[in-house]
């Protein structure tokens, strides 16, 4: 049951992911950040199975960080989720495949402009205005296809997200309760709240 959302607006990327980590039927923990801050405008909301998650998430962190740190430059945002792309793409082909949906968002402080990023645990990368990965997307993509506006404020973004949780959680029936919300703009990461 993990959802994630995220959108693109005038100058920013939206990532929203639902904080409960289960397995099966049975809640184990409330309170589970699901976006991994890669760089300093760099997130990745995932979702799969939980022990792949955190062990592809921290990979990936870890690997652009050495990137980082070798180059001088983070990467950016295009070229971090090819890398992402290509690193599931050669594990599907192991003998151990991650199961991992992604979400990468960024803002290219070369070319300032967000960027947003759908990626599949088939190794799948889409540059999309708005995305969804989990039960949730059932609900939100009609809703984000119907109100996002490319060009929208921040206040006006966070509000077409917040239509998006009201309507999973009224007709999703085991719905999260709270969600953890990060925006990434030319200033760099933050935490918001609905």
């Amino acid at each position: 049951m993990e959802i994630s959302f995220a959108l693109t607006g005038k100058g920013y990327v939206i990532v929203a992911a639902d904080t409960i980590a289960a397995r099966s039927i049975v809640k184990m923990k409330n309170d589970q950040d699901k976006i991994k801050e890669l760089s300093s405008h760099l997130l990745m909301a995932y979702s799969g199975e939980p022990g792949d998650t955190i062990q592809f998430a921290e990979y990936v962190e870890r690997n652009i960080r050495l990137y980082q740190i070798r180059n001088l430059y983070p990467l950016r945002p295009s070229a971090a989720a090819s890398w992402i792309r290509r690193s599931l793409a050669e594990s599907l082909r192991s003998r151990n495949p991650y199961s991992v949906n992604l979400l990468v968002g960024g803002y290219d402080i070369a070319d300032h402009k967000p960027a947003l990023y759908w990626v599949d645990y088939l190794g799948t990368v889409v540059e999309v205005p708005f995305a969804a990965h989990g039960y949730g997307s059932y609900f939100a993509l009609s809703l984000l296809d119907r109100y996002h506006n490319p060009e929208a404020t921040l206040e006006e973004g966070l509000a077409t997200l917040k239509r998006c949780i009201d309507e999973v959680s009224k007709r999703l029936v085991v719905s999260p309760e709270r969600y953890k919300v990060k925006v990434v703009d030319k200033d760099g990461i933050r935490e918001v709240e609905l």
